[in-house]
Order: C-alpha cells, then structure tokens, then sequence
C-alpha cells in the first residue's frame, strides 16, 4: 500500500499535515487491526515520528507494536509477581520532573545482576518502569527523562544481550517517548560494552543522549532540572522512590 506523503517545509511538516497523515494512518490501521480504534491521536502521532512522518513504515511499526502487547501483555499489564527478582535489586526510581515537565527516572546500572535473573524477567521489568512512568505522565507531556548512572559498575553487571533488548523495546514499542539520556559516573570500561551497543542505537535516539563528566555532574543536571526537583543524591532536594512505589 503506498501513502502520499506530502511536502515538508524546512524539514518539519505543519501540525495540519501531521493531523491529516494521523488520520489516513488510522484509518488503515484500524482497517489492518480493529483494537487501533481504542488508541488516541496522540500514540500514532509519536509512531509517525518515530519514521519521519512516513505513514506506511509508521504504521507497520505500529501494527507490530499492537501484535507484541496483546502477546507481551495479555493482561495489560505487568505483574510485580513475575518480576520479583529484579524488583528485589531495588535499581530502578522515579522522582520529579524537569523544567518541561517530563518525569524523572533514574537507573543504577551497578544493581542490574544479570546472572541473578533471566532475559525475560529483565524484558518485563523493563515493560513495568516504562508503563508505570507512561501512566503517571503529566497532564499534556509525552516523554520522560532517564538519569542512567554507572557508578560502581563492572564487567559482572554487563549485559548486552538486555542493553540490546531494552534499546528494542524503548525504539519499537515506546516511540517517541524518550526526552533525554543522561549517563552519569561512566567508568572507562564501560565504553567497550558502548561500541558494541552503539551501532544499534536510532540516529533520533543517539542524539537525546548525553554523557555527564563528574566534575559538571550536578550542573548539567540543574540545567534540566531544578533543585526542588532534583533527587538528592545529585544535589537537588527529593529522596528518591522506587518504581514499585510510585
């Protein structure tokens, strides 16, 4: 099936253009795939620009993504019962937002014991800290903001068959989502696990992506993130919560 994709102007297209290709989207998707009907304007708009406003290539992703919940989440949701054994490593927090009002996650990648549990229960926690962050979205906001910090990691936290996993599942299945990436305390041995990650990473993602020198830890974050909104051990003044919590 091919799409009249329209003109751009200076490379971006007008909301009225990106109105019309949401509804010649939906109206195929919802042709391939009924249950596209119970989706908002606001979901198949972040899959159009997840590829470049492309409508045919935006709605096979999407098609994909509606084929791996109902697999993925036959029950809309993940079970703290099926991710026991990662949520007991206590690494993964949410706490404030920054100065657009995108939530805060932050991820100790030195807690992510990858001999402790398996792939999948890895997956599905992932899945959890996405949805929860999703459904507890400001009113008006789309995306979140992830503090990855490596302080204390090593060769027996490395996992890039999970690094490669989550990539799959932030790019294919939560389009459009990520606001920025801030790896924080990176140890230089971390970098040989990056260049075998690397090539997997979109060119959008690869840009929302900032590594943080210690030395201007604290001041790169505040200009993101106010103090009140900060979590404290980076200066600001919140404790930090853990997902299951929130």
């Amino acid at each position: 099936m091919e799409f009249n994709n329209g003109e751009q102007a200076n490379g971006e297209e007008s909301n009225e253009i990106q109105q019309y290709k949401v509804r010649l989207m939906r109206a195929h998707v919802e042709r391939e795939d009924p249950s596209a009907k119970a989706v908002d304007d606001l979901m198949l708009r972040r899959f159009l620009r997840a590829r470049e406003l492309d409508i045919e290539k935006a709605s096979t992703l999407f098609l994909r993504y509606l084929s791996w919940r109902r697999s993925f989440l036959p029950n809309g949701f993940v079970s703290t019962s099926d991710i026991l054994n990662e949520l007991a490593q206590n690494k993964l927090f949410m706490q404030g937002v920054d100065k657009k009002n995108h939530p805060v996650l932050v991820f100790f990648a030195a807690k992510h014991k990858p001999s402790n549990g398996n792939l999948e229960e890895f997956k599905r926690f992932l899945v959890f800290g996405l949805e929860r962050v999703c459904e507890r979205m400001p009113t008006g906001q789309e995306k979140f903001v992830v503090i990855a910090d490596l302080e204390g990691w090593g060769y027996t936290n490395s996992d890039i068959r999970g690094y490669l996993a989550a990539l799959s599942i932030l790019q294919d299945f939560y389009p459009e989502r990520l606001a920025k990436l801030f790896i924080v305390h990176v140890p230089s041995m971390f970098m040989t696990a990056w260049k075998l990650i690397s090539p997997f990473i979109n060119n959008k993602t690869k840009k929302k992506i900032t590594f943080v020198e210690n030395k201007k830890l604290k001041s790169i974050l505040l200009e993101d993130v106010d103090e009140s909104q900060l979590p404290d051990i980076y200066g600001g003044t919140l404790a930090l919560v853990p997902i299951q919590h929130i």
